[in-house]
């Protein structure tokens, strides 16, 4: 798995699965633009992640996005272009949740979730696709959901944004497969970074039984995934969706 400095974009990718992907992709030889919203915090955070790639040989930096937002959209892309070309290794990593019962659950709690996971990953799909089909080269991994596969109760919005994902995924792949690009998603279940950090744990108890290996997954084993669909060694597998929940969805 061997990117060949090949240019990648992470969005999302300043913490938990999304700085693990772009460690591992800045490892496999690519050139990784660490996408950060812009909160100092985050920009901190992307900056210490783009400096372990360095540090381990590679080339990294940190860039802004907002995936709400066209004209932050427009701006990341560009300035990775003008730094060094066009991004061939696309990861929609960014996300956010806004948990509740439907019945209880506000048009903003709706909107924003839909607005980062769902209308997010097919915008920047749309910038970087330009790139990638007039070299007729390029692999996009969007980050879905167990939950977008399953359902979850409490968490509708989050479960429609990333169904849609999966949708959009497999739309995508079959639209732009003859230009030499393809179109993937990874769906985690449940990982250990910040979020679950937050989780009761009742709950990480109860996902954890229902894991055929009993255990939680990390970070870097979604990288691993993601790395490989994003690399020449997946050059025959598009339009795919890989569960990586430990076997927690079986039977389901």
């Amino acid at each position: 798995m061997n990117f060949d400095s090949r240019v990648a974009l992470v969005t999302g990718g300043s913490r938990g699965i999304g700085a693990a992907i772009s460690r591992r992709l800045g490892q496999a030889g690519a050139r990784v633009a660490v996408g950060y919203l812009g909160e100092p915090a985050l920009h901190e955070e992307a900056r210490a992640v783009a400096r372990d790639i360095e540090e381990d040989g590679g080339e990294a930096m940190a860039v802004e996005i907002d995936v709400t937002d066209p004209e932050s959209v427009e701006e990341c892309f560009s300035e990775v272009e003008s730094e060094w070309e066009p991004v061939r290794v696309l990861v929609n990593n960014a996300g956010v949740t806004r948990d509740g019962l439907m019945m209880r659950m506000s048009d903003e709690a709706w909107s924003q979730v839909i607005a980062v996971n769902l209308d997010g990953a097919q915008r920047t799909c749309r910038r970087a696709l330009r790139g990638m089909m007039r070299a007729r080269e390029g692999a996009i991994v969007n980050l879905a959901s167990i939950v977008g596969l399953v359902g979850n109760a409490g968490q509708a919005n989050y479960a429609a944004a990333k169904g849609g994902v999966v949708g959009l995924t497999k739309s995508l792949a079959a639209e732009v497969g003859s230009r030499g690009v393809r179109v993937n998603a990874v769906a985690p279940g449940l990982i250990a970074t910040a979020m679950t950090d937050e989780m009761p744990e009742d709950n990480i108890e109860a996902a954890v039984d229902r894991s055929a290996l009993d255990r939680i997954g990390q970070p870097e084993e979604v990288a691993e995934a993601v790395c490989f669909l994003a690399s020449g060694a997946a050059s025959y597998i598009t339009g795919e969706v890989l569960v990586i929940d430990g076997g927690m969805s079986v039977g389901l």
